[in-house]
């Protein structure tokens, strides 16, 4: 990537301060450097390389054309998200996760179109013409679809890869990927436990400054993946012209 991350970076967003000690999970223990006044100081050089290896394996995701879902409900991490997600055009769960919104995605594909549907009668001349209670209604419920599904709507097939805000809140999400082998890269704290995460980024997933860090610096390989896949695909296009063209070249020479 263009500007790679430092140690100092992450050390002035505040990603090494974990949990209070007495809350830890045993199995973050790798990732720990030190204690200091009751706290867990994570070792950022080890989330360095664990940030490079997921954003070296999301560009290659990206690049072939899939999609990453980004999921965060907590408060403090829901307006990067939805930001980053929008700028990117990926798909984003910032409200209540659904349970089944991966493994029962059938389901959500139907409440999907009645979204689609709901929006296409709000446009039509018709629609002017309902009671006024009626209009309501149907204005209330594209509201409450919006909400729970408006960062997927345009999703028609499952995503290929999660981005995680806080494994331990999103746990149904996790498991959910886990059981239909969706890879999950996450900001993983000192008190969550990162051995059911494919790709765990150790950091603190509480502080606003720590979780924008690390998450645009995602996006950005997001952001480089999609370039160059339009790169690709443009090159690919030049190469199927030459080769048209040389059929065409070829076969005057031989008439």
């Amino acid at each position: 990537m263009a500007d790679k991350m430092t140690t100092q970076d992450l050390m002035e967003a505040g990603v090494h301060f974990g949990h209070l000690t007495r809350k830890w999970n045993p199995r973050m223990s790798e990732y720990i450097f030190m204690e200091n006044n009751g706290i867990h100081i994570i070792d950022l050089n080890k989330t360095l390389k664990a940030l490079e290896e997921a954003t070296f394996a999301i560009k290659n995701i990206v690049r072939s054309g899939r999609k990453i879902m980004l999921v965060a409900t907590k408060k403090q991490a829901k307006d990067i998200i939805v930001e980053e997600a929008t700028r990117l055009n990926m798909p984003f769960v910032t409200e209540r996760w659904l349970g089944g919104m991966l493994t029962n995605f059938a389901t959500i594909r139907k409440s999907l179109k009645k979204l689609a549907q709901i929006d296409k009668l709000m446009k039509d001349e018709a629609f002017a013409n309902l009671a006024k209670r009626e209009r309501l209604m149907v204005s209330r419920e594209k509201a409450k679809l919006e909400k729970l599904l408006g960062g997927i709507a345009d999703l028609n097939r499952l995503p290929a890869a999660l981005f995680v805000i806080d494994v331990k809140r999103e746990h149904i999400a996790v498991a959910e990927a886990q059981k239909l082998n969706i890879p999950v890269f996450a900001m993983v704290d000192t008190n969550s436990d990162p051995s059911n995460i494919d790709f765990p980024i150790p950091a603190n997933d509480d502080a606003f400054k720590s979780i924008s860090v690390i998450t645009r610096y995602v996006g950005k390989a997001i952001e480089e993946a999609l370039q160059e896949r339009k790169k690709d695909k443009e090159d690919a296009g030049m190469k199927k012209e030459e080769d048209e063209k040389r059929k065409v070249d070829e076969a005057v020479q031989e008439a």
